[in-house]
């Protein structure tokens, strides 16, 4: 999937470093003579990975003291995970029967369609009380693990995860270097400078090495609705990247799978009207992009049929998968679910937004 060029451009960061107490503008876009100049021959004389090697030594300094965000994981919540045995239904249409071996008393239409298990008896598995469907009809579902991070102060500089596994590039521009360890997906960096080459923005995550936005989804922070209090949410349709705020202040950050190019999520503010614990839902029925899916974790409403909610059936954060809801994983999804309650919001704020523009 491409990604969408942004609309705006970061906040410039100033870092006071060494005796001289020098400002160094990290989040500078590429602009200027000496920028540009480095931007046009990386290593050449007064240059280093792209940069003025004025520029580069001080950031290099920043680079080894932070190599990682200064957030705190939300461990995944295996209880959560493994509270439901899921199975996704496979080999086209399939016949439900009253017991193992025994009668037919119905059909699951062909399409995306995932069951709960309740029991196995030999080559059979009950999938409600008196419903029961062969094995082989049924493949194992194993949730993803994925879960987002607590924003405990002000980030010292941007952070990012990464969404497709990528050989750090020594430039911005430049091709990956297969001799250096693969930075894998769902690691968090940080952004120390930002250059643009060919209409899209590279990002300087560590000591020459530079990766191309398409390759990372950032966190990116707004302004509260003035009609919002308490406990709310962000959603970043072009990052992808879901934000939970305490008024002001942002506490959390993850990713989400919004809604695909046929079924997009709406942008704009919404209130949550309706809570559940664990839900069904289906759609498109006698289509080809049919779907059916038990026991949905940890549902939010807030868009007529739209949602936030927990997702079993895909470990695809950070890139549109949904039929316009917001895709969480099993552990985000408790815990933005209870966060918000136990914050007495009920109903909380969804604000939905768009930081760019797909090319």
């Amino acid at each position: 999937m491409s990604r969408r060029r942004p609309i705006f451009t970061l906040t410039l960061l100033a870092a006071l470093l060494g005796a001289l107490a020098a400002f160094v503008p990290l989040q500078a876009r590429a602009a200027g003579p000496d920028r540009a100049l480095c931007l046009g021959n990386p290593n050449g004389p007064g240059c280093t990975a792209g940069l003025p090697t004025v520029e580069y030594q001080l950031l290099l300094d920043e680079m080894l003291l932070h190599p990682e965000p200064n957030v705190r994981p939300l461990p995944p919540n295996m209880d959560e995970i493994a509270r439901f045995a899921f199975r996704k239904v496979v080999g086209g249409a399939a016949t439900i029967y009253d017991a193992p071996g025994g009668n037919p008393i119905g059909e699951i239409a062909e399409g995306f369609t995932y069951v709960t298990i309740s029991g196995v008896q030999g080559d059979w598995i009950q999938i409600n009380p008196g419903q029961w469907m062969p094995a082989n009809q049924l493949a194992v579902v194993r949730p993803s693990e994925f879960a987002g991070v607590y924003l405990d102060g002000e980030l010292k500089y941007p952070m990012a995860w990464v969404l497709v596994p990528t050989y750090p590039s020594p430039y911005p521009g430049a091709a990956g270097d297969q001799s250096r360890e693969l930075i894998p997906r769902y690691r968090r960096v940080n952004i120390f400078a930002t250059a643009e080459v060919n209409g899209w923005e590279w990002y300087l995550v560590g000591p020459e090495a530079w990766v191309r936005q398409t390759s990372v989804a950032r966190v990116l922070f707004v302004e509260r609705p003035p009609q919002v209090k308490g406990r709310w949410f962000a959603v970043d349709l072009y990052e992808q990247v879901m934000v939970a705020y305490e008024e002001d202040t942002p506490v959390f950050a993850t990713l989400v799978s919004s809604g695909l190019e046929d079924w997009e999520t709406n942008e704009g503010l919404f209130k949550v009207w309706s809570r559940q614990r664990n839900g069904n839902m289906s759609g498109a029925e006698g289509q080809e992009d049919f779907y059916s899916l038990e026991n949905v974790p940890w549902v939010m409403y807030f868009d007529n049929a739209i949602s936030l909610h927990g997702t079993y059936w895909h470990d695809g954060f950070g890139y549109r998968h949904s039929h316009g809801c917001v895709n969480l994983s099993i552990t985000d999804a408790h815990w933005a679910f209870t966060w918000s309650e136990d914050g007495g919001y009920e109903t909380p704020y969804v604000y939905v937004f768009s930081s760019g523009e797909y090319k």
